[in-house]
């Protein structure tokens, strides 16, 4: 697709939020979620308290699937493939609406529910990016939408997918390849966040490989020339990535984690492994650097004398962004307003990042306005992006953490496991099954967010990323 095409889009579409008052449809979703508050917050701290990591949410599952279950939604366990992937669905015909789950936790970050690092159980997992309350907030909103249907204000297909793994081997792209939104017009997702914001940025593609060495034992005193060390090859390689740095774009990264160097230190170590990620905005321009640093690889091995197996584990897209849809959301969180916080609530939170060396400026509840979507964003990377590139999707941020708060640890645990969290929990699915309402009752919507989809995505042809099954513990 030629660039002028999707700016004149783009400039047709503008930045307008839609000028809405709140209906008596919205207000009834409003209601439905504050019936389940109390449920719903049970079910997060219940998933926040388990910290399950990926492919391991077995009981985090089974308790969001149980609920859909109990509150008339068809449930489907075990999709994919995946045991702890789910869908549950309610209603029939078009449009099909579906809402993102997310439930797995990150090791080794536990934390109680205090603004000091105090861990809640030593050496255990935690939720450092909210997904406790990433999956219960969505529930929430497909739960709102059923009882919506129920009442007869609308017709379509509302579909909850939960949705294990993210934080390490991306469960999403596997079930992209099932063919779990085939159906699906529109998608929606959340995110915790440190600020309430409709969130029109992409994300960065990745992909993520093993590398193992392969050598020969010796003595490492007594006849070290008769090993071939497989650590050599390891630090060899290493060594490479690092000087390579400097001429890769600005816009790339590259990671590894050294999962085995050698066991002990007067042995020639015959094995070595390690995990490699690579990441850029674009998959175009991350896709070379992928296969320099495996050619890197295969020198090392030459060095060392050693043989080495370079072994995928999965990779994700970019967030393809949706503008329209960005609008959509927009309009009902200017409905919602802002989160209020207590006195107390404040005080934890200007605790927090004190105790993380940021600016003790307290909360955000304020509704940020649309941004303008940004070329080369900087930040994480997300298996929605593979999500996003079968079908449009609208994505949201809420405040469940002080402003500066670091992702990815205590800090975020600990607030995801109180009032603060809980707020933005609640205020998310309000707004997500506001925006879902939109989609049912006005079909130029979705044919607005479903034409900016295709523009965007042009003659790109979607290839999921992985070679062979999930890669599930103990198989």
């Amino acid at each position: 697709m030629k660039k002028i095409t999707l700016l004149a889009l783009c400039l047709c579409m503008g930045t307008t939020v839609f000028s809405q008052k709140l209906s008596k449809d919205k207000k009834s979703l409003i209601e439905s979620v504050e019936k389940h508050k109390d449920e719903l917050i049970k079910i997060s701290d219940s998933i926040w308290a388990l910290a399950e990591t990926a492919f391991d949410e077995s009981e985090s599952s089974r308790i969001l699937a149980d609920y859909a279950e109990k509150n008339g939604l068809t449930v489907t366990r075990g999709v994919a493939d995946i045991p702890t992937a789910f869908t549950a669905t309610y209603g029939s015909g078009s449009p099909v609406i579906s809402i993102l789950g997310e439930f797995d936790a990150l090791p080794g970050i536990s934390q109680k529910t205090t603004p000091v690092k105090e861990p809640f159980k030593e050496g255990a997992a935690g939720h450092g990016c909210g997904h406790n309350m990433f999956g219960t907030a969505s529930l929430g909103s497909a739960i709102a939408i059923k009882e919506l249907m129920d009442a007869g204000k609308i017709k379509g297909t509302v579909k909850f997918l939960g949705t294990p793994a993210e934080e390490k081997y991306f469960a999403k792209v596997w079930m992209v390849k099932a063919g779990l939104w085939d159906d699906v017009d529109v998608n929606i997702s959340w995110h915790p966040s440190a600020e309430i914001e409709a969130d029109v940025q992409s994300g960065l593609s990745l992909i993520d490989f093993i590398v193992e060495f392969y050598g020969q034992t010796a003595h490492a005193s007594a006849d070290p020339w008769n090993g071939r060390s497989a650590s050599d090859a390891l630090e060899l390689y290493t060594t490479g990535i690092n000087y390579y740095r400097e001429h890769i774009l600005p816009t790339s990264r590259i990671h590894y984690h050294i999962q085995d160097g050698g066991q002990v230190v007067n042995v020639v170590p015959d094995y070595a492994k390690l995990w490699v990620r690579v990441r850029d905005p674009k998959r175009s321009k991350m896709l070379p650097t992928y296969e320099r640093v495996k050619e890197m690889a295969e020198g090392a091995a030459i060095m060392a004398n050693v043989d080495y197996k370079i072994s995928l584990v999965s990779g994700i897209y970019e967030t393809l962004v949706n503008r329209a849809g960005g609008e959509i959301m927009q309009g009902n969180l200017e409905l919602l307003g802002p989160i209020t916080y207590t006195e107390e609530e404040t005080v934890f939170g200007k605790a927090i990042q004190k105790a993380t060396g940021k600016p003790e400026i307290g909360m955000d509840g304020a509704v940020h306005p649309l941004k303008e979507t940004e070329e080369n964003p900087g930040g994480g990377s997300t298996d929605v992006g593979d999500v996003s590139w079968n079908v449009p999707n609208i994505n949201l941020g809420v405040a469940v953490a002080p402003k500066g708060t670091p992702w990815h640890s205590w800090a975020v645990v600990a607030c995801g496991g109180m009032s603060i969290g809980h707020k933005g929990m609640i205020h998310a699915s309000k707004a997500m099954a506001m925006t879902m309402l939109d989609l049912f009752q006005d079909p130029k919507l979705v044919t607005k967010v479903k034409e900016e989809f295709k523009a965007r995505k042009g003659d790109e042809v979607y290839e999921p990323m992985i070679d062979g099954p999930p890669p599930l513990k103990g198989k």
